[in-house]
């Protein structure tokens, strides 16, 4: 009995420490979401400022300066960005993304060229896809590492996009919904064409008073269309972290929950064989004492 005891005692101590290091990861997932999310909730009056200043710069440029339509004579190459993770206990966050993402890739004219893959994980899944050659890019560690992050991605894909690597470049990743919930979505991020430049110029100015540009509406619209593509990029980083952390939480909740109903059966064992312990010593010490009383007669 002794050792069986010991080695319940024995698992609910590793029990108890695994809770510790879950309830821990379960802090900091929790933690990492709201620093996210309001990152991407400090990008909106930026991109609102950044949309301003675009519309200003396309109503004075010439409709052709930025119309990129595709021409039957041009093979279409596309090129992705899927926003992963590079640790597991997720779930199924990066299967969700790729099965999402080779949907919607397939469904598109061209053929899938060039995929920047953001974390270990999901270029394995990409990989395994076969959807096309991936580059592998490392997942942010927080906030303050977004930034460098995304520049890199836009010299990427300004290097990819001159070389005729790519003609077209679209953009994955999971957007947090509500609590731990969260949902794959995509958009196309180049080329901008004469649809976007009409949407966009056709945006109201807040006030009566009409902007101006000034040096010249080529160089500031080309500064625009960078800082326009590093916010869209920026927010997709931090919703996927935001949801990557979203989806870990709600990992270490079912874990924490799982770990619990362990400790109360290996507890619930661990008494009733103590209980049976000591019942049995009982039993040995009246069993002696009945003996001797019993040999004194």
């Amino acid at each position: 009995m002794s050792g069986t005891t010991e080695s319940l005692s024995r698992k609910i101590v590793g029990a108890n420490d695994l809770q510790g290091v879950v309830r821990s990861m379960k802090a900091l997932a929790a933690s990492s979401i709201g620093q996210y999310e309001k990152a991407v909730q400090s990008l909106d009056s930026y991109y609102r400022t950044v949309e301003l200043a675009l519309t200003a710069c396309l109503r004075l440029a010439a409709p052709e300066l930025l119309a990129e339509t595709r021409s039957s004579r041009r093979a279409v190459k596309v090129g992705a960005i899927l926003f992963g993770s590079d640790q597991g206990l997720v779930g199924r966050f990066n299967e969700v993304l790729v099965e999402y993402a080779t949907s919607r890739l397939r469904a598109l004219p061209g053929k899938v060229t060039k995929i920047w893959a953001v974390g270990d994980r999901i270029q394995a899944l990409v990989a395994d896809s076969g959807l096309a050659p991936s580059s592998l890019l490392s997942v942010p560690a927080s906030v303050d590492t977004i930034t460098s992050f995304v520049g890199q991605i836009l010299v990427e894909i300004q290097e990819a996009r001159e070389h005729d690597d790519v003609t077209e470049v679209y953009l994955f990743h999971n957007h947090p919904t509500s609590g731990t919930f969260y949902e794959p979505v995509g958009k196309r991020l180049l080329p901008l064409d004469l649809a976007w430049q009409n949407k966009i110029a056709a945006l109201t100015w807040p006030t009566k008073s009409l902007p101006e540009v000034m040096e010249g509406v080529v160089p500031a619209l080309a500064a625009f269309i960078r800082e326009y593509l590093f916010v869209l990029l920026f927010q997709a980083c931090a919703e996927s972290l935001a949801s990557e952390n979203a989806s870990r939480l709600a990992a270490m909740q079912r874990a924490e929950k799982n770990i619990e109903g362990i400790l109360d059966d290996l507890n619930r064992s661990f008494h009733r064989i103590r209980q049976e312990t000591i019942d049995e010593e009982l039993f040995d010490v009246i069993s002696g004492f009945d003996a001797l009383t019993t040999r004194h007669v």
